[in-house]
């Protein structure tokens, strides 16, 4: 079973949200046939804690815009790695080291990947 169009949905409002504070190598993964606990991962990297931190407020701000909020946040005193639980969309933003050391996107490359494009990217034809 597939991540629910809701999960897909919030996923690509957070994937948007730290696009637009420069978030680095976003990724979005459909966990929904390994986990039971969430549909959606979405990774994304920073080079430092300060973009970390304002990643994840920009991340924050544009859910709860469409009323969410997350049940748990996790990490944010270090700022290396932050993690917000959606419920059907966990957001983990790291700091590049720390994305390298763990690795989440090599732990999961088995499970399908959710496209996202960045809506501020230049299109081919500009």
């Amino acid at each position: 079973m597939a991540a629910t169009e809701h999960a897909r949905e919030l996923a690509l409002a957070a994937a948007q949200a730290a696009a637009d504070k420069k978030a680095e190598n976003i990724m979005l993964i459909d966990v929904s046939e390994r986990l039971v606990i969430t549909d959606v991962f979405v990774l994304a990297s920073a080079p430092n804690e300060r973009q970390v931190s304002s990643i994840v407020d920009a991340v924050e701000e544009r859910l709860l815009a469409l009323g969410e909020k997350p049940i748990r946040r996790e990490g944010e005193r270090d700022g290396r790695w932050v993690l917000l639980d959606y419920a059907d969309v966990v957001v983990h933003v790291q700091h590049n080291e720390v994305r390298t050391y763990y690795e989440l996107d090599r732990l999961w490359r088995d499970c399908p990947v959710i496209e996202f494009t960045d809506a501020a990217a230049p299109t081919r034809s500009e």
